[in-house]
């Protein structure tokens, strides 16, 4: 607001003091320049006739001589003051629709809408710093379950974008720089409703001073940032950032898991890989052998790194190595995207191939060419661009690794259902024949298609019937809430995956075992079995017919239609008996 008030004095002063000054002459004028009243008098002009007389001949309304006809000095003075406030109004007009198309001034009040409207909030939202395909993402991701966004990003194509998209709610968007305390503010970081803060810029400085500044102006928000510099991840850590995701660590990890433990990779990868992602089989890189990596950037290091941890010495090749740095094992000299470098780094006897250079048309033709030398190969390809999907699936790689990808979904996880970032954690501490066997079962269910995945909690908001059944003293297990409530002998095609009391966890508990207040349970299945386990959970006739097996009406006239045909049923099972039956 003080922006804009000084923006319109700072601009507007010369017009206004120019007018001013125009009027004060025009009305002197008029009241020193002598008249003559209706009988020819001598008469003066007062400064409120005056002033109400100069008010409409500048604005060339035009009344009439007032209150007596002028003589020819007041009507040549006229004449000079007409023309003198038309020109001032004129330059004043002009000036003002100037500072209304002047960009500074735009910005001004855009911001103090943006900053009005975030004030308004009353439900819980996240902010995300930076909307390229990571925050395009993870906001498409976050609103389609119904949470609310607000979004800063220092592109203005990039906000206009965003306010062409079609999402499942309106999201506030700011042109801004994050970096900056002032932006951050005016997006509500100190908002009470406001549950975490996202940095997601490709400025490992900016997310920085993203993840400072939030700790110290909003110390209990939860706090999640993008980095791929290790040195920035400890400088984040120790402003006490929750979580520090770095795109090529993660995959690297994944990578990990995949050689050690295809099953648990897979059931990771379709449990949190969202609505896009179907049953695949088990990817199955080869855990020995020659691998070649292609590209010694931050994604080749990382890869390099859990190789060799798994007891693989890779073959590096590198176009650059005195800017990426020197493997410490033998490379080769080139892109890879030749069979001669191939060749040269062992091609004939690699069984694995990973193309990870920052280029995707060169990491597209490295495939190409080491297919065709040798088509066996596992093989690994890096996407730096969500444009290039319709090529990447073309070649039809073994693994893919998106960056943007990666950290939208493991922060969609982290915000969407905190409670699978747990089981998934838990579960890399399970053998494979445990995941596979999880794996099929969770496909049996729901036809292996994506499953849908959902928390419960279990308190007055989100299951009432349940809450006032065990507060009654009733005993509610889990199978109760896997009953279905329109015939409560069949089960919704349901599993729990977790179950969550207190600090301690429990992994697929079994369907008799008791819930109680305060209980946090994650759920997997079909979509549609989620509505009616919702009707058990919030409605309490429906919960009573699980429990007991009674179907029981709500309103008055329900009940006395319930009692009726009970009666009338009473009635004829008497009749049924006397006749024999």
């Amino acid at each position: 607001m003080h922006s804009i008030f000084f923006l319109i004095f700072r601009r507007m002063r010369q017009p206004l003091l120019t007018l001013v000054m125009t009027y004060a002459i025009a009305v002197l004028g008029l009241t020193l320049i002598p008249g003559q009243d209706a009988v020819g008098n001598p008469w003066r002009m007062d400064f409120f006739h005056a002033f109400y007389f100069v008010s409409f001949m500048a604005t060339t309304i035009g009344f009439g001589e007032i209150p007596y006809p002028f003589t020819d000095a007041q009507r040549l003075w006229v004449t000079f003051s007409l023309y003198a406030t038309v020109v001032v109004w004129i330059y004043a007009l002009g000036t003002l629709l100037s500072l209304v198309q002047d960009k500074a001034f735009q910005q001004a009040l855009t911001e103090r809408a943006f900053a009005r409207r975030i004030r308004r909030i009353r439900e819980d939202f996240y902010l995300i710093c930076g909307y390229g395909e990571t925050g395009g993402a993870l906001a498409y991701a976050l609103t389609e379950r119904d949470r609310s966004v607000v979004v800063i990003d220092i592109d203005p194509d990039r906000i206009s974008m965003l306010q062409l998209e079609n999402l499942r709610r309106f999201i506030p968007a700011l042109h801004g720089d994050a970096a900056r305390p002032r932006y951050l503010l005016e997006a509500g970081l100190k908002h009470a409703r406001c549950k975490g803060v996202v940095a997601l810029t490709n400025d490992n400085e900016v997310n920085l001073k993203v993840a400072i500044t939030s700790k110290l102006l909003h110390p209990e928000i939860k706090v999640i940032c993008r980095s791929d510099s290790h040195d920035v991840e400890e400088n984040m850590a120790s402003f006490g950032t929750d979580y520090i995701i770095n795109p090529f660590d993660t995959f690297a990890k994944h990578l990990a898991t995949a050689l050690q433990a295809p099953g648990i990779y897979l059931l990771h990868h379709w449990l949190t890989g969202g609505r896009g992602v179907d049953w695949e089989a088990p990817v199955d890189p080869p855990a020995k052998g020659r691998w070649i990596v292609c590209g010694y950037g931050r994604f080749g290091r990382a890869v390099c790194h859990r190789l060799k941890s798994e007891g693989i010495e890779p073959m590096v090749i590198e176009s650059m190595p005195g800017m990426t740095g020197m493997p410490e094992s033998g490379f080769v000299l080139g892109r890879g995207t030749e069979a001669k470098t191939l060749h040269e780094a062992g091609i004939d006897q690699a069984v694995g191939l990973v193309a990870g250079t920052d280029n995707d048309a060169n990491n597209l033709s490295i495939i190409m060419t080491a297919r065709e030398l040798r088509p066996e190969l596992f093989v690994i390809l890096r996407q730096n661009h969500k444009e290039n999907q319709s090529i990447v699936d073309a070649v039809n790689a073994d693994m893919v690794m998106h960056p943007s990808a990666i950290i939208a979904n493991r922060i969609r996880v982290l915000l969407g259902t905190p409670l699978l970032y747990q089981f998934t954690s838990l579960a890399l501490h399970q053998d494979d024949a445990w995941a596979q066997s999880l794996v099929k079962r969770i496909g049996q269910l729901v036809g292996y298609h994506p499953p849908a995945i959902w928390e419960v909690l279990l308190d007055s908001e989100g299951s009432l019937a349940v809450c006032e059944a065990l507060d009654s003293g009733r005993k509610v297990i889990l199978s109760h809430l896997l009953a279905d409530p329109v015939t409560r002998e069949n089960t919704l095609p349901v599993i729990c995956l977790l179950l969550k009391r207190g600090g301690t966890s429990l992994m697929l508990p079994e369907g008799s075992e008791g819930v109680r207040l305060g209980d946090r349970l994650l759920f997997c299945g079909r979509r549609q079995a989620r509505d009616r386990m919702e009707w058990c959970l919030q409605n309490t006739h429906a919960l009573n017919y699980i429990l007991t097996g009674e179907v029981t009406s709500g309103g008055w006239i329900w009940r006395k239609l319930g009692l009726k045909s009970r009666v009338t049923l009473t009635g004829q099972q008497v009749a049924s008996k006397d006749n024999g039956g």
